[in-house]
């Protein structure tokens, strides 16, 4: 190839190389939305299915058979005004409580207080950073005093409860939170936790 052909060549597509729009495709960030969304939709049903349950047994004794049953039955608590989740939040005789608050903007501030696992006596307190609610999933940064901080998620459920032992249908509404492993008496571990609502703002 002589000087010239050279020239032209660098001149002729070196133009055209310039021309390229070298910036993300579309179909790159379609594809990293969808598997965000696929991801948070996964979570999202793993919570969900932890807090639905349905057990029945038939205990015989002395010949009378009585039929022992529990079923809970959970689902998604969407509601219309962010305001509406805002309250103070208990995990029944366990020591977890998280008070959330909701701004006028719809700024979500919240924080709580749940016991140490080696020492059932103290609590350490924590703030939850940039907390947001999507189709009543609570995701935020759970920051602790000592600076230590992890990943938060919880789903808002409406809860309805039958069982054998009791007359009626029980109803609560709260947060379900997975992931946790919990330590209680007797050697007992929890691996999920549902903080009531307790009282309004």
């Amino acid at each position: 190839m002589n000087t010239l052909s050279v020239i032209f060549f660098i001149v002729f597509f070196g133009a055209s190389f310039a021309r390229i729009d070298l910036s993300p495709l579309p179909a790159i960030n379609s594809i990293k939305s969808f598997a965000q969304e696929s991801g948070a939709r996964q979570r999202r049903d793993a919570i969900l299915a932890a807090f639905n349950k349905s057990k029945r047994k038939i205990k015989e004794k002395y010949g009378i058979r009585t039929e022992l049953f529990v079923e809970i039955r959970s689902v998604p608590a969407i509601k219309k005004e962010i305001k509406d989740y805002a309250g103070v939040y208990e995990v029944n005789d366990l020591g977890y409580v998280l008070n959330l608050r909701t701004g006028t903007n719809g700024r979500i501030e919240a924080n709580g207080y749940e016991p140490v696992q080696s020492n059932a006596g103290v609590a350490r307190r924590f703030t939850l950073k940039d907390a947001k609610i999507e189709d009543a999933m609570l995701t935020a940064t759970k920051v602790y005093d000592d600076g230590s901080a992890e990943k938060f998620e919880g789903l808002f459920l409406n809860r309805t409860e039958t069982s054998s032992r009791r007359t009626g249908v029980s109803n609560s509404f709260g947060l379900g939170v997975i992931g946790q492993q919990v330590k209680i008496i007797d050697g007992i571990v929890l691996d999920k936790l549902f903080y009531q609502l307790k009282q309004r703002p």
